[in-house]
């Protein structure tokens, strides 16, 4: 399947990073590998799922083992046998021509499936294939997006017709691989999909489910008439003096830093901050609205994930497979969300929150302590890119107590951004 022996190419930045090609092999669509439990027609989403109806791209690197195993058949036989509990994962997405709700529609279609190879090795595209200065393109190829037959040039109109799950296992030539996904958001949050991950790979490994999925998502229907008792921040738009809408107009581009652990440490002694999430959310939040030369009086929002199973009364039910995390908004104060607040977005938009608003709000967001499907663990995980709006991700760096952190920003402001990241 390789293309045979080729001029070797190096990326164009000057890192030395030798560029890759990955061949594809046709998809195949892979089903639940047994009965699944008697279901309706069409599946419940809440509107928590309403609202991040967005691709997840993500990639998990497994360095050469020495056993000869076959992974993509590991990988594909595991994926039909945990579909049996996830069976809403090969169905596909369908809008209510009644009230624009978004629903699965249990038809078995089944998740495309890809076998590709790369001619190298992992460790000729760099240490950290997710933060590598070339990332971009390397990430382009491990990733398969099974596309819809619809002609249409919207990105949203395309993702909902995308289907929800797309694998790709690509080989490298040492041995190690790659484990690429694109899952629709609407299906899970961080949270339920680090438990579909830990249950693939259960799977993977011979062994039952040590916590099986609880798939019903009524238990978070929104009232018919919800309750506002406080404010909501998180949905509320900000007048705009810094002229930050001009910067809608320029390209956005994405970057990743690496921070050391002594960096880490300073952060920590400056922000007094007893974790390194808070440390880097408060660096990040400062050094962004400097980059963007947002006027003093300039309202700004810093919304992370919170999860809320154990957080409403009664807690969710063990295993709650959905969207459970709500993005409380600090402006300047923490305000608290809920599933019947949250609204389903105008004239079909459904962006996460925040996306539609000026350029000044920031979402910290954490891949480090992600599982992974497979008989072992990835050497590393992380995004393969970051979803519409001001997404930041924190991500281990294969260096002992390092933090990769990715972002994107207007051009303009990035190299602002990169003297902050230079005075830690």
């Amino acid at each position: 399947m390789f293309h045979g022996r080729h001029k070797e190419r190096r990326c164009g930045c000057g890192c030395g990073t030798r560029r890759m090609r990955v061949t594809r092999a046709e998809p195949v669509l892979v089903h639940a590998a047994g009965d699944v439990p008697a279901a309706d027609e069409y599946y419940f989403l809440s509107n928590l799922d309403q609202n991040v109806a967005v691709l997840m791209k993500t990639v998990h690197v497994f360095s050469p083992s020495r056993a000869r195993v076959d992974a993509a058949a590991v990988i594909t036989d595991a994926l039909g046998r945990v579909l049996v509990h996830y069976y809403p994962f090969q169905g596909s997405l369908v809008v209510s021509t009644d009230d624009g709700r978004l629903s699965v529609r249990n038809d078995r279609r089944g998740v495309p499936f890809v076998v590709a190879d790369a001619d190298c090795e992992l460790k000729e595209v760099g240490d950290v294939v997710l933060s590598a200065p070339n990332a971009a393109a390397v990430q382009g190829q491990l990733v398969f997006v099974g596309r819809s037959s619809s002609n249409s040039e919207d990105k949203e109109d395309d993702e909902l017709r995308a289907p929800l799950l797309s694998v790709q296992v690509t080989r490298f030539r040492c041995g190690g691989f790659v484990l690429g996904l694109a899952m629709n958001h609407c299906l899970a949050d961080g949270v339920a999909a680090a438990e579909f991950l830990r249950s693939w790979g259960e799977m993977a490994r011979g062994g039952p489910l040590s916590s099986p999925p609880f798939l019903d998502r009524t238990v978070l229907r929104a009232r018919t008439s919800p309750t506002v008792a406080f404010p909501h921040e998180e949905f509320a738009e900000m007048e705009d003096v810094s002229s930050l809408a001009c910067l809608r107009e320029e390209p956005r581009v994405h970057r990743a830093f690496a921070i050391d652990a002594d960096g880490l440490a300073r952060l920590k002694r400056q922000a007094c901050a007893s974790s390194t999430f808070v440390a880097l959310t408060a660096f990040v939040w400062r050094a962004t609205l400097r980059a963007m030369r947002m006027r003093p009086e300039q309202k700004s929002k810093l919304m992370f994930a919170v999860d809320g199973r154990r957080r409403v009364d009664p807690p969710l039910p063990r295993g709650f497979c959905g969207n459970a995390s709500s993005s409380p908004a600090a402006c300047p104060l923490p305000a608290t969300s809920s599933a019947g607040r949250c609204p389903l977005r105008p004239g079909g938009s459904r962006t996460p929150s925040g996306a539609r608003t000026t350029r000044s709000s920031v979402r910290p967001s954490t891949t480090c302590k992600w599982p992974v499907a497979g008989r072992r663990e990835a050497a590393q995980s992380g995004p393969a890119e970051l979803p519409r709006g001001e997404v930041v991700m924190f991500m281990r760096d294969v260096r002992e107590g390092s933090i990769v952190v990715l972002l994107g920003l207007p051009r303009s402001c990035m190299q602002e951004f990169q003297d902050m990241v230079d005075l830690i």
